[in-house]
């Protein structure tokens, strides 16, 4: 393999097969061709002077591109466009004069966009289901484990390890929501003209404007699209590329997030992402077991979060009915996008497949805390006993911030329990202390919650698209 070049990590490293095919110059020239023989057969439908024959000609070679001669071509005129005509042209002699008839570049190339990036997206929703399809797994099994919850990563009310997977779980059922709204409106720019206004289209059928309105939306149909834009200048709506990428900036938003927390919980040897056995985890430090792919998430995701701003600028600086400064990054900006969260759902699904729960561990952290969050039910035994309710809260603070002390300061044990256990005011033993102190009597309605919004919300929408179950996953590095 050359590597004297420069090579996109993206494609070499990251993105699937599927999703590079859909990016592909091969994908976008034979899209080409597909919308060429869609015009042609439209505009003989409607009574242009095209025959059967150049249509077959056409047909007959849709696949076969010669890029040789395009390539040539375009060294000679300097546009892409119109050198795929001349070697379309080439291989079709009968046809070649009705190639391409009262289009303008761009119904080429913004169709094409708009056709890959619907397919692109439509990969990414199938992702996103599996994705969603293992987490609501996962919460599942992990409905009623306790677990310590925090706010501003200091320990707070217990949660459960599945009802926080439902956190993660509900942001991606948004991205979805999002995703599946975009696709729903997917429209073709369909046949327009150089400024919009289908002025060649009106000259080809002798002013028969009925003919112009249904050549679009039969060029659509053609292609699979139930709509056009209804307006536009010479191009879609760079709004468009803006949208899409703001929904894929939503995914990469809601990966970051869980990978952040898996960083978190791996550096707490609560969870950990899977490890293959013979992965080496730091060059020096040979027992390290590093969140490598959680960080990949995240650092694809910073990426794409940035990247959404390009058709951002770009829809607000076109001038008027069509400017060029858009081509060039669009080119990148949409397709890298795409790549990178196609990655980084692979790597979620890769981690969360394999995530790996350390339930002693979280007891351990738990019970290390639990005492001081069970001081109000302590205190409402005491009072059971005949204590003073004031009088047990200023001593149950006085133990707490002793302990407290000592677990901080010196490195101890939380010894609260001990403490109270010793203090004649509680009337309260060790024994009967301890049973205050099962944690499964302080998550609330977790175990609830989730199991509500698995079979409520996501179990629909996972039965709703079966047919796209089964993603498997390989991540090369």
């Amino acid at each position: 393999m050359a590597t004297d070049t420069y090579k996109s990590p993206l494609a070499s490293r990251y993105a699937s097969r599927e999703m590079q095919e859909l990016f592909s110059e091969d994908t976008k020239f034979k899209t080409w061709r597909k919308l060429w023989i869609a015009l042609a057969e439209t505009e003989k439908e409607l009574g242009l002077p095209i025959t059967e024959e150049q249509i077959a000609e056409l047909k007959e070679h849709q696949n076969d591109i010669n890029y040789d001669v395009a390539v040539a071509r375009e060294k000679e005129v300097r546009h892409d466009v119109m050198s795929h005509v001349y070697a379309y042209g080439v291989q079709c002699p009968k046809a070649k004069g009705i190639i391409h008839l009262g289009a303008t570049s761009c119904y080429v190339g913004d169709n094409t966009d708009i056709i890959i990036m619907t397919q692109a997206m439509k990969l990414v929703h199938k992702k996103l289901i599996n994705v969603i399809s293992h987490l609501a797994d996962f919460a599942m099994e992990y409905k009623d484990l306790p677990t310590l919850g925090f706010t501003h990563f200091q320990p707070a009310q217990l949660t459960t390890v599945g009802k926080r997977a439902t956190l993660w779980l509900q942001e991606l059922m948004m991205d979805l929501e999002d995703l599946e709204h975009q696709i729903g409106k997917a429209k073709l720019l369909g046949s327009k003209g150089t400024t919009g206004t289908q002025a060649s289209f009106l000259e080809l059928f002798d002013g028969d404007h009925e003919k112009v309105r249904r050549a679009d939306r039969m060029i659509a149909k053609k292609m699979g699209f139930d709509a056009v834009f209804p307006v536009s200048g010479q191009t879609y709506s760079r709004k468009l590329d803006s949208q899409v990428l703001n929904i894929l900036s939503g995914i990469a938003q809601s990966a970051y997030k869980f990978s952040n927390d898996m960083r978190l919980l791996q550096h707490l040897k609560e969870i950990e992402e899977p490890f293959e056995k013979k992965q080496i985890g730091s060059s020096a430090m040979a027992y390290k077991r590093n969140p490598m792919r959680s960080e990949r998430i995240g650092s694809l995701a910073r990426y794409v979060i940035v990247d959404s701003l390009n058709p951002a600028i770009t829809a607000s600086t076109q001038w008027f009915e069509r400017t060029l400064d858009d081509s060039a990054n669009k080119r990148i900006s949409v397709p890298e996008a795409f790549l990178a969260v196609d990655a980084i759902l692979s790597i979620y699904l890769n981690v969360v497949d394999g995530l790996v729960v350390y339930p002693k561990v979280i007891h351990k952290r738990i019970m290390e805390e639990l005492p001081f969050m069970a001081t109000e039910n302590i205190m409402m035994q005491a009072v059971k006993k005949g204590g003073d309710r004031q009088e047990l809260h200023e001593r149950i603070r006085e133990h707490s911030m002793e302990a407290a002390r000592m677990v901080k300061a010196e490195g101890k044990e939380n010894d609260l329990l001990e403490r109270i256990s010793k203090d004649d005011v509680f009337q309260l033993n060790l024994e009967e202390l301890k049973t205050l102190l099962k944690p499964e009597n302080y998550v609330g309605r977790a175990p609830q919650q989730t199991e509500e919004f698995i079979s409520e919300y996501v179990r629909p929408v996972l039965d709703k698209h079966a047919d796209e179950m089964g993603v498997t996953v390989e991540i090369n590095v």
